[in-house]
């Protein structure tokens, strides 16, 4: 039963925490920790990814169907695909040059994951706050010079803790965009980012991949979806309303809440 519930309150924690700037990752291997739950080759945590990227899929389908179809034809589709493309590139090249190291040091060091928590938290305020006037209100027009340099950006959440939306949407607003529109781009870019992601650390771990445990994955796949659902859908309207502060401030307290818990536990 305690494995089911685990399996549940990851899947939750997953679907809730991908898209918003507050590091999935870091709160899944802080939790993790914890809980002392660790699947076999990290089977359970790579799967239930797939589930958010669900969540992306169902919202956007109409829009996602649309450029796959009108791409040929339609220079302004194409042109938004190209700038995913461009955006997405700097990770493909750094991700997998970096693969090992950030694997066995990074994503195996807590302090790490809370320290970026908290850096990230106090990064996120001051952009928050930042009385810039934006120059970029639609994610489909960027300039290609955004499109890359916000990739460059994405490639910092390679350190657990750093969040990938939180990168994303950060860049986003350094280069001139708006809170909503740079949001919505980091839903965009997930759906390569994550995708390719999650293959090759399924290509990577075949050999000591478990699925065993396939209810166990299935639970935290549909908790997951359900709750990345949620966010997907409310996201944008509640960052052009209350914008990132109370992301920003939610970081902070898990970083300084991590730090006292692995002090505690004797794991610093």
């Amino acid at each position: 039963m305690a494995d089911w519930l685990t399996a549940i309150l990851l899947g939750l924690v997953e679907g809730l925490t991908e898209f918003i700037p507050v590091s999935s990752t870091g709160h899944l291997l802080l939790l993790g920790h914890f809980l002392g739950f660790e699947s076999t080759g990290k089977t359970f945590e790579i799967v239930i990814q797939l589930g958010a990227l669900l969540a992306i899929i169902s919202v956007y389908f109409k829009r996602l169907w649309t450029l796959a179809t009108r791409w040929p034809f339609d220079p302004e589709a194409r042109r938004f695909l190209i700038g995913l493309l461009v955006a997405f590139l700097p990770a493909v090249v750094i991700g997998f040059l970096a693969y090992g190291f950030i694997k066995t040091v990074l994503f195996e060091t807590p302090l790490v994951i809370c320290i970026a928590l908290i850096v990230g938290g106090v990064l996120l305020l001051w952009l928050d706050r930042m009385n810039k006037i934006p120059t970029y209100l639609d994610a489909d027009r960027y300039p290609f010079r955004v499109y890359f340099l916000i990739g460059l950006f994405q490639c910092l959440a390679m350190i657990p803790g750093v969040s990938r939306s939180g990168a994303t949407i950060a860049g986003g607003l350094l280069l001139g965009t708006d809170k909503r529109s740079a949001a919505e781009f980091s839903f965009f870019l997930a759906l390569p980012t994550m995708g390719a992601a999650v293959a090759y650390d399924l290509f990577k771990n075949r050999n000591v991949l478990d699925f065993s445990d396939v209810g166990l994955i299935a639970i935290g796949f549909i908790a997951a979806f359900i709750s990345a659902l949620a966010v997907v859908r409310f996201l944008l309207d509640f960052v052009s309303k209350r914008g990132f502060g109370p992301f920003a401030w939610w970081r902070i307290v898990v970083g300084v809440v991590g730090i006292i818990g692995l002090g505690v536990t004797g794991a610093l």
